[in-house]
């Protein structure tokens, strides 16, 4: 059988082949007691590899296989990554406790080597356990040296233990050797979660985890609410008024706050409450609320917070409470509404703040889905002042400022905004411009400013080929033009514009020319060498296409020039322009080219306006593949007359004769010979036994043929012929698709039979008209059984419509004595009827 072929180096996905995994699995209601005691275990290897690698599994020395005994079974099972082969031991009975390996191959592809990997089942084998030494919330204090360590309590083999954390990697200052993991000097950072894994592939893995917490405070708050029943803003005597303290730590619940007035501890009274937690506020705030404010209440507060075990206490700022103290406003300093800067410079943008205590000032943009440069979306500044370095055009907009609601009043932030302006060069398109126009026309050049600030052209210079022209001046606009008024080989050349506003500028240039457009090689001409081995050369035929023959004046003709490559001295020749519509196929047959050397050769077409853009390509000398004389390819020769196996499929078609068939070939089913009879005659032909399942598909692509034509308006019809041979009980599907090359690949069926169609090779003639370089695709779709195997010989693709069937008489042959004998009979009898017919009239 043959296998499908990889070029190692040319493969998108070259072909490999990874380690292989084993696992060890038992069925759920088995695990109870030990481990391995009369339970059905399952061994599953795993791998990854291209092409798909092959499994077999080993007890010991002896190969395993399906339904071997009662008790073992091999299967793919579904729903998984990669490829799977599980082994299924059904019942463990002694001789199962043994040495299993699964060995996976890919049948030395690219020269990789097989692989395998060993397990030993015996009846102690287990999966792993494990306890910890920590409880599963650990609370340490910044700078200890923590050490976590995880014990194997089961488990055969024995398994590995790995330590983890999340949601970060593993901190830098840590150690883990064996199941002990410690972390020397830990910071706050190093908080998280802390995963302990033992793994020995049996069963699922063992794994522990420890919430780790490094005690730290930070962000001390306060807030001041007047009171929120009146909805007032302001502290008055005789309301009620509520102070706040939060601050954010770990572990949050410990957090311990006590409250000062004039550097004095509160006690709490009927109108003095504290209250350690403040539904109204984020968990854990604590707020001293005075009822019915005096003016003895007025003073100097103070919150400080603290953690047990943690020798760190924080202080709030003094909160000053008196007739004094007023809520904030905030506004922008004259001229600073409107702030502009060039592109590359620092702006910096300000909004003052009045009030008693002055809180933070908050920065956001205008536009909610744009950040700083920094990635955030606010920026907390202490003194109002927001300052952008480097500032780029991105940055341009509207700046909104407001006062935190800490550090200060707790009621509805006061806003204003500030306008960044950032001014940049203009951006102009086109960059550049090919024209390629025909003589005495006119035509005007556009230089258009996508984007700039100022957002108006200030000036606009244009030159041609370096010198100025004159230009009128411009209005204030978004663009500038110059007109050619008739393009002549004087004004054929570079055009620049350059458009400039306050801060910089930019250029459009246009080369306006009226050579033509380069032509475009064809290179999938079907056979274009012709060899004259006996005089030792060759020739080759050369198509070409022009390139948007109508954007400039016709081509008169054309100049190609051929030389070997590194070499001296070249051939010229001259071929007229006889048409210049779009897609018309030139061809030059080039002659006494030396076999096996190769040429280069460089076309150039010209116009009225001279010579236009070459192209240029090289010719190699290749053996032309053999047809028969008469068109067919009987597949005589290995290269198969053009024919190639499909890439992407299943499987290859075999090219075989009778005399070099398997001996072990399934009765039953595909032909004994040839279409000729002759046993040496070859044909293509597609094995339906395994490997092959249902399904499988194997094409067979002919060489491409081109049927641009001279006159594109007209049809070019093809005729394929193909003899095939479609005989067994399991015979799949044989399918003939025509395969356009355009822009995208298209195939579309042109004829198929499926099942039996009898021992015998038949005939099957298609016309096809394609509107594109065509090939045609014979594919075979294997069966639901051995007896599938198909055939083809004898292909011909030629030019014309198909020649039609004689249709053998059906019926019996007329008696000697009836007009069959005459062949004027017919005749004869028309000849009276006419003449009756006259004298009666």
């Amino acid at each position: 059988m043959h296998h499908k072929v990889y070029k190692c180096a040319l493969q998108p996905f070259p072909p490999d082949l990874d380690e292989p995994i084993l696992t060890i699995h038992q069925t759920i209601s088995d695990v109870r007691g030990s481990f391995y005691q009369e339970k059905t275990v399952f061994l599953r290897c795993t791998v990854s590899s291209n092409p798909p690698a092959r499994f077999i599994w080993k007890r010991e020395t002896a190969t395993l296989s399906h339904n071997q005994d009662n008790g073992v079974d091999i299967y793919e099972p579904l729903y998984t990554q990669g490829e799977t082969k599980v082994l299924k031991l059904k019942n463990l009975r002694p001789q199962d406790y043994a040495n299993y390996t699964c060995q996976v191959s890919v049948r030395n592809v690219c020269g990789i080597p097989d692989k395998s990997i060993t397990f030993r089942l015996t009846n102690k084998t287990a999966p792993p356990a494990l306890k910890m030494s920590v409880n599963e919330t650990l609370v340490v204090n910044p700078g200890d040296n923590v050490t976590m360590q995880c014990t194997l309590t089961g488990g055969d083999p024995p398994p590995k233990a790995v330590w983890s954390h999340s949601p970060n990697p593993m901190p830098p200052n840590s150690i883990s050797k064996g199941g002990n993991l410690t972390i020397r000097q830990i910071r706050a950072e190093d908080s998280g979660f802390y995963n302990c894994t033992a793994i020995n592939n049996v069963g699922n893995p063992a794994k522990k985890t420890v919430n780790l917490l490094v005690r730290s405070m930070r962000n001390l708050t306060y807030q001041i609410t007047p009171d929120v029943i009146k909805e007032s803003e302001t502290i008055q005597l005789g309301q009620d008024l509520k102070l706040s303290c939060h601050v954010d730590a770990v572990p949050q619940d410990k957090v311990q706050y006590t409250w000062y007035k004039n550097q004095k501890v509160i006690k709490t009274s009927d109108r003095i409450v504290i209250t350690k937690n403040d539904l109204e506020l984020p968990p854990v705030t604590s707020s001293l609320e005075i009822i019915d404010l005096r003016f003895s209440d007025y003073g100097t507060y103070l919150c400080d917070a603290s953690l047990p075990n943690l020798p760190l206490t924080l202080n709030s700022s003094e909160i000053n409470i008196s007739a004094e103290t007023v809520p904030p406003s905030i506004s922008v300093p004259r001229g600073q509404l409107v702030i502009t800067v060039r592109e590359g410079s620092t702006a910096e943008l300000q909004c003052e703040v009045r009030g008693k205590p002055l809180p933070p000032v908050l920065w956001t943009r205008m536009d909610k889905e744009a950040t700083f440069p920094n990635g955030e979306k606010l920026i907390e500044t202490p003194d109002g002042k927001l300052r952008l370095e480097n500032v780029t055009r991105e940055m341009s907009g509207g700046y909104k400022c407001q006062t935190a609601r800490y550090n200060g009043f707790n009621i509805r932030s006061r806003e204003a905004a500030v306008q960044l302006n950032v001014q940049f060069a203009p951006v102009v398109e086109p960059k550049f411009q090919d024209l390629r126009l025909p003589m005495k026309r006119s035509v005007t050049l556009r230089c258009n400013m996508l984007k700039g600030s100022p957002v108006k052209v200030a000036t606009a210079v244009w030159r041609f080929e370096r010198s100025l022209l004159s230009v009128p001046p411009i209005e204030q606009q978004e663009f500038s033009e110059y007109k050619i008024n008739s393009t002549r080989r004087e004004t054929s050349g570079t055009y620049e514009c350059t458009i400039s506003n306050d801060v910089g500028s930019d250029s459009c240039v246009f080369q306006v020319t009226g050579r033509a457009y380069n032509p475009e090689f064809y290179y999938d001409t079907p056979n274009p060498i012709e060899s004259f081995k006996q005089f030792k050369n060759y020739s080759y035929l050369i198509q070409w296409t022009q390139k948007e023959p109508g954007a400039v004046d016709p081509v008169l003709h054309y100049k190609l020039e051929l030389k070997p490559p590194n070499m001296k001295g070249m051939n010229s020749f001259v071929v007229i322009s006889r048409d210049s519509r779009k897609g018309f196929l030139y061809e030059l047959r080039l002659t006494d080219l030396k076999i096996p050397q190769h040429y280069e050769v460089k076309i150039t077409p010209h116009t009225v306006s001279g010579p236009g853009d070459s192209a240029s390509r090289s010719i190699r000398y290749k053996e032309p593949v053999n047809y028969q004389s008469d068109g067919t390819c009987r597949f005589e020769d290995d290269k198969l007359c053009g024919f190639v196996q499909d890439k992407y499929d299943t499987f290859d078609w075999i090219r075989q004769s009778k005399v070099n068939q398997s001996l072990r070939r399934t009765a039953n089913t595909g032909p004994v010979m040839d279409r000729s009879g002759k046993p040496e005659g070859f044909y293509m032909f597609i094995e339906a036994s395994r490997p092959r399942r249902f399904g499988d598909k194997a094409r067979l692509i002919s060489p491409l043929y081109n049927i641009t034509s001279r006159l594109p308006s007209l049809k070019t019809t093809y005729c394929v012929s193909f003899y095939y041979h479609m005989y067994g009980r399991h015979i799949g599907n044989l399918t003939v698709l025509l395969r356009l090359k355009n822009i995208v690949s298209q195939d579309i069926p042109l004829w198929s039979k499926k099942g039996d169609q009898g021992n015998k090779w038949q005939l099957e003639n298609l016309q096809v008209n394609p509107t594109a370089p065509f090939q045609i695709v014979f594919e075979c779709v294997i069966g639901k059984g051995v007896e599938g195997d198909m055939a083809i010989d004898d292909v011909t693709i030629r030019k014309g419509e198909c020649l039609k069937r004689q249709i053998p008489p059906t019926k019996a042959v007329a008696a000697p004595s009836s007009a069959a004998r005459h062949p004027l009979s017919g005749f004869r009898l028309w000849l009276v009827s006419f003449l009756l017919f006259v004298l009666l009239r």
